[in-house]
C-alpha cells in the first residue's frame, strides 16, 4: 500500500526479482476500477471524478479474486484502459501461485481485504516526489495535460491520500521509506516470505509422501495393463537404449493404443438393445450421453493425441505446458488451452511418463480449476514409478490412475529406473537440453 506514484510497483517488483522463487504473481488494485456510467465517464474526461475514493473500486470482485488466487485457484482478472477509463474486453486469466504480491492505493482500506493479507508493506514516499511522478506517468503514459492532472491532484489525490491511505500505515508491518531505494527493507521482506515458503515447500511435502508411501500397496485407482507376453515384449523394445527411433515410435504407438482402449473400459456404460441385420436383437454396451475430452500435457503427452483420436470419434483436445524448474524442481505452468465447457466432460490426462507426479498433480490442479469433477479424470501414461503412482492417489483419492507399466523406484535425478530414458528425446530426435527437463520434470 502507498499514496498514488508512491513507487508500490517498484518494490513490488524489485520483492519479485530477490525472491527468486517460481510462481509468482503481481495482482494490482488498478485492474479493479469499477465501470463506469456515461455520466461518471464525462465527469472523467473533465478530471472530475474522483478514482482515488474507497467507492471507485470493485472490492467485492477484488476480494473474490484474492481468495481464489489464495486457494491456488484460476481467476479472470479485468483489465484496465487508463486513456478510456474503461475496462477492456479481454480479460486475463491468473492461476494461484506460492507468493501473490497485491499492490494498490486503497490496498488496507478494507477490513474483509486485511483479512486475506498475510504481510503488510506501506511505501512511505514524500508528496512533492509522488507529485512529480505523477506528473510524468499520467502525461507521458496516460495522454493527460497538465492542468488537469494538477487538478485533479489538488481536488482529490491530495486529500484522498490524507483521509484514506495515510492513516492506514498504522496496519502496516513493515514501512518503506523512499520505496524501491530502499534496499535494507527490501531484504528484511524478502527473507520473511522465504521463511514462510521454507515452512510449505511443495516438494518437502512430495518427498514426505513418497517415504510415507514406501512399501505400501498400490492405490485401488491405478489400473496396470495385462502384463501379456505381447506387453512385455513391446516394453522390451522401447526400453532398450540400442532401439532405434523408427522402431521406438512405432512400438510406442502400439501401446498407447493398448492403453486408450483399456483407459476407455472404465467410462459408465448403460445397456442396449439393438436390432442385428439378421433381425434378432443383441444386448449390448454404450458410453452413456457424457462428452469425453483428452489433455496432453506437452510435450511428450501430445503424443497419445493420435491413437486418442483414432479410437475416439470427434473428440476434443487441449493442451498444457507444465516444466519443472531446473534449480527448485517445482513444476511451472506455462500454458493452457482447454476446450469450452469442460466442467461435465470425462477427461483424459496424457503424459507419457511420471515420475514424482508433480507435474501430473498441477495438471489435475489446474482441470480442477475449471471445475472438472475429480473422478471423472482419467490420468494416462506409458509408465509410472510407484512414487508418481503414490503422490497422485494422495493428493487425488478419486483420479483414475492407468498405466501399462509401474518401475519400483526412481534415482536422485528423479529418473524412473530402470525406465525408459527421456522419452520425449527419443520420440522427436531431440537432444536433453542441459538447463530444463521434460514436462514431467525429468519423468523418464
Amino acid at each position: 500500500c502507498g499514496g498514488s506514484a508512491s513507487g508500490k510497483t517498484t518494490v513490488a517488483t524489485r520483492i519479485i526479482e530477490a525472491l527468486d522463487v517460481p510462481w509468482v504473481v503481481l495482482l494490482s488494485m488498478d485492474s479493479f476500477y469499477k465501470v463506469l456510467d456515461e455520466g461518471q465517464q464525462a465527469l472523467a474526461a473533465r478530471s472530475d471524478y474522483n478514482f482515488d475514493h474507497p467507492d471507485a473500486f470493485d472490492f467485492e470482485l477484488l476480494i473474490s479474486v484474492l481468495r481464489k488466487l489464495k486457494k491456488g485457484k484460476s481467476v479472470k482478472v479485468p483489465v484496465y484502459d487508463f486513456t478510456t477509463h474503461s475496462r477492456r474486453r479481454e480479460w486475463k486469466t491468473v492461476y494461484g501461485a506460492n507468493v501473490i504480491v497485491f499492490e494498490g492505493i486503497l490496498a488496507f482500506a478494507n477490513k474483509e481485504l486485511l483479512k486475506l493479507l498475510d504481510m503488510k508493506v506501506f511505501v512511505d514516499t514524500d508528496s512533492d516526489i509522488r507529485l512529480v511522478r505523477r506528473l510524468q506517468r499520467d502525461i507521458m503514459e496516460r495522454g493527460r495535460d497538465i492542468v488537469g492532472v494538477i487538478k485533479q491532484y489538488n481536488k482529490f489525490v491530495k486529500p484522498a491520500f490524507e483521509q484514506y491511505i495515510e492513516p492506514t500505515v498504522q496496519v502496516a508491518d513493515i514501512v518503506v521509506p523512499r520505496g524501491g531505494e530502499n534496499f535494507v527493507a527490501l531484504d528484511l521482506i524478502v527473507q520473511h516470505v522465504h521463511s514462510q515458503l521454507e515452512k510449505v515447500r511443495g516438494r518437502l511435502i512430495e518427498a514426505t509422501l513418497a517415504s510415507a508411501h514406501q512399501g505400501q500397496p498400490l492405490p485401488k485407482t491405478l489400473s496396470v495393463l495385462e502384463n501379456t507376453p505381447q506387453v512385455r515384449g513391446m516394453h522390451t523394445i522401447i526400453r532398450n537404449k540400442d532401439t532405434t527411433r523408427d522402431e521406438f515410435i512405432f512400438y510406442s504407438k502400439r501401446l498407447m493404443r493398448l492403453l486408450i482402449e483399456h483407459a476407455l473400459s472404465f467410462l459408465p456404460l448403460k445397456s442396449v438393445t439393438v436390432e442385428t441385420p439378421q433381425g434378432t436383437t443383441y444386448e449390448g454396451k454404450r458410453f452413456h450421453r457424457q462428452r469425453i475430452t483428452g489433455v496432453s500435457i506437452l510435450r511428450a503427452g501430445e503424443t497419445m493425441e493420435q491413437a486418442l483420436t483414432a479410437v475416439c470419434k470427434d473428440i476434443r483436445l487441449g493442451k498444457i505446458l507444465i516444466q519443472t524448474n531446473h534449480d527448485t524442481g517445482e513444476p511451472e505452468l506455462h500454458y493452457l488451452r482447454l476446450p469450452k465447457e469442460i466442467s461435465e466432460d470425462y477427461v483424459i490426462l496424457m503424459d507419457s511418463t511420471v515420475s514424482t507426479g508433480a507435474a501430473a498433480m498441477m495438471a489435475v490442479r489446474v482441470l480442477l480449476d475449471h471445475d472438472v469433477q475429480e473422478d471423472r479424470i482419467f490420468l494416462l501414461s506409458l509408465l509410472m514409478a510407484e512414487m508418481g503412482v503414490h503422490s497422485v492417489a494422495y493428493a487425488f483419492p478419486r483420479v483414475r490412475i492407468i498405466t501399462t507399466a509401474v518401475d519400483k523406484r526412481i534415482n536422485e535425478e528423479f529418473h524412473i529406473i530402470p525406465g525408459i530414458g527421456n522419452f520425449g528425446d527419443r520420440y522427436f530426435g531431440t537432444d536433453a537440453p542441459p538447463a530444463c527437463c521434460e514436462t514431467e520434470a525429468m519423468d523418464c
